[in-house]
């Protein structure tokens, strides 16, 4: 009986060691905390849940997401994922999808930015379950997570219309408006509703909401729609108490330099930047006309101000036109650009698979999914731009000085401490042949080989053309 006795409990006690291992195993991976270091040499990911596969799902983009890392994504940004409003959903043109007959309306899917409730899940996309193996997955791949945040107005839907209508902006007659300009003219937003940050519950409301997707579903950060529209003292408010609780990652879709101040944003966007490179490439200025942006931005920016470069987006897409559409045959040497200037580059959704066509905004469409020129580039650049500190671009950003060229060719080179970076553009459609003040033996970044730039060195560009030398 004793034997028998001893057995058992040696029969429970191995039972209970396997069980402890199993569950060791079964412990999800912890990503690191979001850090200014990992600002310097990140790319950002704007993913386009409905419109990335033919599901339109959070489980199809999920399965790709192991791929963004092979192209240097440190940072996926999520389109909003909450439910939209029915009521005055956006269609097309100035039209609702109740102007149209009731078979058609189920087609028009409406606006992202016209939320209904801010702490469920677009039934499209799929369930909070789902998300959060999103959430998970880019985690296990090191890649940060931010939600779209949609913080200057809602959907006519969302439950404050009814329960606190004094968290809205309202005319003479104490009727809740859609957006207004300084004047009193509306936007064109119809269909969605001002909120008003005069009232200070509705900053607590705004702010407890955040504070759910960061406290109780693992998410690293906000990119925050039309964030100049919104006061500033109310992000000197919210920033710090959600930093509390995480640190986070902070996107404004904004250029004001006053939202990166005092620990609000880490990054806005270089809408300047943006422009400026769409306008040589349609032939409306060259090399000088970057020169005298960066200027600009060197001037009303502090050093440690972050911007996002970019040559698409959500907004470019849809409604000013792709890439091949705006840029044409500049589109990689401004791409180039994009990760070799200071700042942080953006890919949106269909850019690394050279997506041609301009995505429909208020129903189904689709990014192809081909993998090509477009993809290689974005492979390469995203490499360097992980790897290499010379192209630093956060708040501890490589130097960036410029070189001697003639007007239709870019050239820079980015240093910090030994590693050192060269940019040569041809902004232009003809042939160039350029020398740099530069002295040293280099690799040739697009085809490895070594090259010896002296004053004497004679560059051949072709129209758009670019080259990346890496010091020895």
């Amino acid at each position: 009986m004793k034997k028998l006795t001893i057995l058992v409990a040696l029969t429970m006690l191995v039972a209970s060691c396997k069980t402890e291992v199993k569950e060791e195993k079964t412990v999800p991976k912890s990503i690191a905390p979001v850090s200014e270091a990992m600002m310097e040499s990140a790319v950002i990911y704007e993913a386009n849940i409905r419109q990335y596969s033919p599901e339109g799902t959070f489980q199809e983009f999920t399965k790709d997401i192991p791929q963004l890392k092979d192209l240097g994504v440190k940072i996926i940004w999520l389109m909003p994922i909450f439910p939209i409003s029915e009521t005055k959903r956006k269609a097309t043109g100035d039209k609702f999808a109740a102007d149209f007959p009731e078979e058609e309306r189920t087609k028009y899917l409406g606006s992202y930015y016209a939320v209904s409730d801010f702490r469920k899940i677009n039934p499209e996309f799929g369930t909070l379950e789902d998300l959060r193996d999103l959430v998970k997955t880019a985690h296990d791949n090191d890649i940060y997570v931010i939600l779209d945040w949609v913080p200057n107005h809602t959907g006519w839907d969302h439950t404050w219309i009814t329960t606190n209508p004094d968290f809205y902006t309202k005319n003479s007659k104490g009727e809740i408006t859609d957006p207004l300009n300084a004047d009193g003219s509306p936007v064109g937003w119809a269909d969605v509703a001002d909120l008003n940050y005069d009232n200070q519950d509705l900053r607590k409301a705004m702010i407890a909401d955040m504070m759910y997707w960061i406290t109780e579903e693992g998410i690293d950060g906000f990119r925050c729609d039309v964030a100049g529209s919104v006061p500033t003292d109310f992000w000197q408010q919210a920033v710090p108490q959600l930093r509390e609780k995480k640190e986070i990652f902070m996107l404004a879709e904004a250029w004001e330099p006053e939202l990166m101040h005092e620990g609000l944003f880490d990054m806005a966007y270089g809408w300047d930047r943006h422009h400026t490179m769409n306008h040589i490439a349609k032939g409306d200025g060259n090399a000088k006309k970057w020169d005298e942006n960066y200027a600009k931005d060197a001037d009303r920016y502090e050093e440690d101000d972050i911007l996002m470069t970019f040559v698409t987006n959500h907004d470019e897409n849809s409604w000013n036109g792709t890439i091949q559409e705006r840029m044409g045959d500049s589109w990689k040497v401004f791409t180039t650009l994009s990760y070799l200037a200071p700042g942080m580059p953006l890919i949106y959704s269909g850019q690394e698979y050279g997506m041609k066509h301009r995505l429909k905004f208020f129903e189904k469409d689709s990014i192809p999914h081909t993998k090509g020129k477009e993809w290689e580039l974005l492979q390469q650049l995203g490499s360097l731009k992980n790897t290499n500190k010379a192209l630093n671009g956060g708040k501890d950003a490589a130097n960036y000085a410029r070189l001697t060229s003639q007007d239709d060719v870019l050239a820079f080179v980015r240093k910090k401490g030994d590693a050192e970076v060269v940019f040569v553009g041809n902004l232009s459609d003809k042939k160039v042949q350029e020398t740099l003040s530069l002295d040293g033996n280099y690799i040739d970044y697009f085809t490895n080989e070594e090259v010896q730039l002296n004053s004497k060195t004679a560059l051949n560009l072709s129209p758009w053309d670019c080259k990346i030398y890496i010091k020895k």
